[in-house]
């Protein structure tokens, strides 16, 4: 079989590249696509040295920094990527990449870190932040948002199955598209991030300092908790706000390198994790340590974390993005940690590991591959169950028939 596989875009490698990495570890002779390609040798080894066949806006000017300013072109961008000689096409988008046109003899799988963000429900939070309230430039923004959306829904019938990487993103994908989809969640290096059972008094963020990770709402909330410790690491546009916060108990780190990053999360008291995001691999990481998790209650956290309602705890929920709903977790946290074990912790993480992702989506494609091939010959269309590795999303009318070979 001829496979491509079909990415938004590459610039750093954060979750949604470690998703593509393991496609590409499990179909390594495949062919790589994708809108740009300005990963950095580091980051490319981890994809096994591949590089993306690229579209126009490769060659456009300042595509390597700017790249977001080019949305309004990326679906028609994707479109001119040409398919047609591949018999499997596995798209991994939370943008655009889901858009690349296939035919009928073609098997289009999705992999859906999620609908686009900025499009969707989270629309009023993304021009909020980038101060696109009002004015020419908010109603332009919003005239372009309202063309992907429409854009992003009628490409959804062009995908034969829909995996999503969490049930919270799984109903996303039917509040945006209608249609059914199967979890199957990201992989997430467990071997790396060991257990560790003595902890320290310190508590530990970890995370790019974008506006949606709330680490100066972290960052204020400990500084009016001067008797604990906070070690923050990580930089980015928030870095100033956040250290206008910072109080003396609070202590801001900066990039560090990976062993840096694994000392902290190892002897932390507990993770502090404030976004509410579609899967998030952070938490995934401490737990592997041992260590417990004080986390937003929103989205994909809420599968990866064991509230205090668990049977073996690994975690506290907290319910508003606000230093004082923070602070009382902190508080009830500090009641109950007996009742939470590293052991338990690492048990936890285990259920997110890279090789449970190897077996769930090979197996997923290999049975959609091999349903497709029994239907050759046929001439009327027919919707065969998904074999599912695990539990799926509920199930909606899907918005076109399966194609077959």
């Amino acid at each position: 079989m001829k496979i491509a596989i079909v990415h938004d875009w590459l610039v750093t490698f954060a979750g949604a590249e470690k998703v593509l990495a393991g496609l590409l570890d499990i179909w390594p002779d495949a062919d790589l696509y994708a809108v740009i390609d300005f990963l950095s040798d580091e980051d490319r080894a981890q994809l096994g040295g591949k590089r993306a066949n690229t579209t126009f806006i490769q060659q456009l000017p300042k595509a390597r920094t700017h790249y977001q300013k080019y949305l309004p072109l990326m679906p028609l961008a994707i479109e001119q990527l040409d398919m047609s000689r591949y018999d499997l096409v596995i798209s991994s988008s939370h943008a655009v990449a889901k858009g690349v046109l296939t035919g009928p003899n073609q098997l289009h799988i999705s992999y859906v870190h999620s609908p686009i963000r900025y499009a969707w429900d989270l629309q009023h939070q993304y021009l909020h932040e980038a101060s696109l309230d009002r004015g020419l430039k908010a109603k332009l923004a919003r005239m372009l948002l309202h063309y992907m959306r429409l854009w992003d829904q009628r490409t959804a019938s062009g995908v034969d199955e829909f995996i999503a990487n969490s049930h919270f993103i799984g109903r996303r994908i039917n509040k945006s598209y209608r249609r059914q989809s199967t979890v199957i969640y990201p992989p997430v290096d467990t071997r790396h991030f060991t257990l560790h059972t003595a902890k320290e008094d310190f508590y530990l963020t970890a995370s790019r300092m974008v506006p949606y990770k709330r680490i100066p709402m972290i960052v204020d909330a400990f500084a009016r908790m001067p008797d604990k410790k906070l070690v923050v690491i990580g930089t980015g546009p928030d870095m100033e706000k956040a250290k206008e916060l910072a109080a003396p108990n609070v202590t801001l780190m900066g990039y560090q390198s990976f062993p840096v990053l694994l000392h902290h999360m190892q002897r932390a008291r507990a993770f502090v994790f404030a976004a509410e995001e579609d899967f998030g691999i952070a938490p995934i990481e401490a737990q592997a340590c041992g260590t417990p998790v004080i986390a937003y209650g929103r989205g994909g956290v809420l599968e990866t974390v064991r509230g205090l309602e668990h049977p073996e705890p690994t975690g506290v929920f907290y319910g508003e993005q606000t230093p004082e709903s923070l602070i009382a977790a902190v508080s009830e946290f500090e009641s109950c940690a007996h009742h939470i074990s590293p052991a338990h912790c690492r048990a936890s993480a285990e259920r997110f590991s890279t090789e449970r992702f190897r077996q769930e989506i090979k197996s997923f494609i290999d049975n959609r591959v091999r349903e497709v091939s029994m239907l050759q010959g046929q001439d009327v269309p027919l919707d065969l169950p998904v074999v599912s590795p695990v539990v799926s999303s509920p199930v909606y009318p899907t918005a076109a028939p399966l194609k077959h070979a």
